[in-house]
C-alpha cells in the first residue's frame, strides 16, 4: 500500500475488477471472471499471477467431468487489502463532492 492509502497491486483496473467480484463469493471460475471482464485467459492469467504473489489471491485446479476447471478465490489478506484500497477511493471521491466537505 503506497503512503497514500491506494494499494499498487489492487489499484490497476483489471485487478481492481477482478478483486471486486471475488469479493462477492467464495470463489468464481476463471471462464466467469475472463468473461465479466471481457479479456483473454493471457490477461486474466497475468493479472492474476500478479494477485498470488502479492498473497491476495488464489488459484486451484478442480477435475470437473472429464475436464479441469479453474477457481479464483481472494484470500483473507486480499480482502483486507482490498477494503482498505476501497475506503482510500471512498475518502478520495468524497473530496469532489463539496455537501460532504
Amino acid at each position: 500500500m503506497t503512503a497514500s492509502g491506494l494499494d499498487e497491486v489492487i489499484h490497476p483496473t483489471n485487478r481492481l475488477q477482478i478483486c471486486a467480484m471475488l469479493a462477492a463469493v467464495e470463489s468464481m471460475e476463471f471462464s466467469a471472471v475472463r468473461d465479466a471482464l471481457g479479456v483473454s485467459d493471457s490477461v486474466l492469467s497475468k493479472q492474476m499471477k500478479v494477485l498470488q504473489e502479492a498473497g491476495y489471491a488464489t488459484v486451484r485446479k478442480a477435475p470437473v467431468n472429464s475436464r479441469t476447471h479453474t477457481w479464483l478465490a481472494l484470500t483473507d489478506a486480499g480482502r483486507t487489502a482490498l477494503a482498505g484500497h476501497l475506503a482510500e477511493l471512498r475518502r478520495i471521491a468524497a473530496l469532489a463532492d463539496p455537501a460532504k466537505q
